[in-house]
């Protein structure tokens, strides 16, 4: 059995538009007066050619926005997600558990984890947006604590010196 191709209702509602306006176009020099035509058409000429620089912009943003993903691999390469100088101080030690067993974390989201604990995040924000265990979180937030990387909680109001 031989698959029907996909119709294509836009375009084809594009070119039913083109041709409804040239038609409408047409009848409007037609019924015009000699002497209105020339100006009435020079406009016309104008606006038509405005609509198609328009169309043929928006068509060409089209077709670059379909060909971009295509573009780029959807493979894991051999280059790290994170650079070195951002994973400095990661507890690996601490978190190789949660790697292994039925409910293991992906080392991606414990990366990106630890790249938002070390910028400040608390445990409850990253246990919410990267849906991460919250003793996996909270070991990573800690760590950074420890190491001077993640600053008071967002969560915790500042605290007076004395």
């Amino acid at each position: 059995m031989k698959a029907v191709p996909r119709p294509r209702t836009g375009e084809g509602a594009v070119v039913l538009s083109v041709l409804t306006l040239l038609g409408l176009e047409m009848i409007t020099l037609v019924v015009l007066p000699v002497e209105d035509r020339p100006a009435v058409g020079g406009a016309l000429f104008g606006a038509s050619a405005a609509v198609l620089g328009v169309a043929g912009l928006l068509w060409h943003r089209l077709r670059r926005r379909h060909r971009a993903p295509a573009a780029r691999s959807t493979e894991a390469g051999d280059e790290p997600t994170f650079t070195a100088s951002a994973l400095e101080g990661f507890p690996t030690d601490a978190v190789r558990p949660l790697l292994l067993g039925p409910d293991a974390v992906g080392l991606d989201r414990l990366h990106t984890a630890w790249i938002l604990a070390t910028h400040g995040h608390d445990a409850a924000w990253i246990t919410h947006h990267l849906d991460l265990p919250s003793e996996a979180t909270h070991l990573l937030v800690d760590a950074a604590r420890h190491q001077g990387h993640g600053g008071a909680p967002a969560a915790s109001p500042p605290q007076s010196p004395g």
